[in-house]
């Protein structure tokens, strides 16, 4: 029970998340009105992606340094439950796009940012079926995971800052903060951050454990 606290946290953070989140008060802004509580789902999302993204990094990087394969395969762990987080992301974000700005995916700078991001990171899980030598695919994966997220922060942070952007805090938008959040709002969001990290790396566990008995039948 002491080493699964932060599951336990995870699930009681969700849990008020979920029921906050979508009967809590909120600001009533023209436009946006209800579907500003997707706030509290959709950036959490990214926030988390992003998080589990340095994790798999981060185990990138110890595989290239140590050679342990043990490293690389947390690493695709991350990297494939980072993707989940992402389509999840993209989903939320085309039903909140297409209530506010009349279509699901309209032509903005950052929707077609993280699109190519993520085809990079699908191309990085197509690319490790690529190889039968293990030492060769965890190599090469490992390298170009540490460039594809190099490449994908400022894809998805700067770019969109540098031209029109219907996102808020890019293109000359003001940043949503300024005027649409409130304290009610952030006392969902930074939770939902929190938790849906702890969940994140709860798939992780999971997965990485089916797959290390997945290898160890093999071998």
């Amino acid at each position: 029970m002491t080493k699964n606290w932060w599951k336990i946290l995870a699930v009681v953070i969700m849990t008020y998340v979920i029921i906050w989140g979508l009967v809590g008060p909120v600001p009533r802004q023209p436009i946006l009105n209800e579907s500003i509580r997707n706030v509290s789902f959709h950036v959490p999302l990214w926030f988390a992606m992003i998080i589990l993204l340095i994790a798999s990094v981060v185990y990138s990087i110890r595989y290239l340094r140590k050679g342990r394969l043990d490293d690389d395969l947390v690493a695709v762990e991350f990297a494939n439950t980072a993707i989940l987080f992402g389509l999840l992301g993209c989903l939320t974000g085309s039903i909140w796009a297409n209530f506010t700005w009349g279509e699901p995916w309209p032509n903005d700078p950052k929707l077609n940012s993280v699109a190519v991001g993520m085809l990079m990171y699908l191309a990085y899980l197509i690319l490790r079926g690529s190889f039968d030598d293990e030492q060769r695919r965890a190599r090469i994966s490992a390298v170009y995971n540490i460039f594809a997220f190099a490449v994908f922060i400022p894809l998805i942070f700067i770019v969109p800052r540098l031209t029109d952007s219907l996102h808020p805090g890019n293109g000359g938008n003001p940043a949503f903060g300024k005027y649409d959040m409130d304290n009610n709002l952030r006392l969902v969001l930074y939770p939902a951050v929190i938790g849906l990290t702890l969940i994140g790396v709860w798939v992780t566990e999971l997965r990485v454990r089916l797959r290390r008995i997945k290898v160890a039948l093999d071998d």
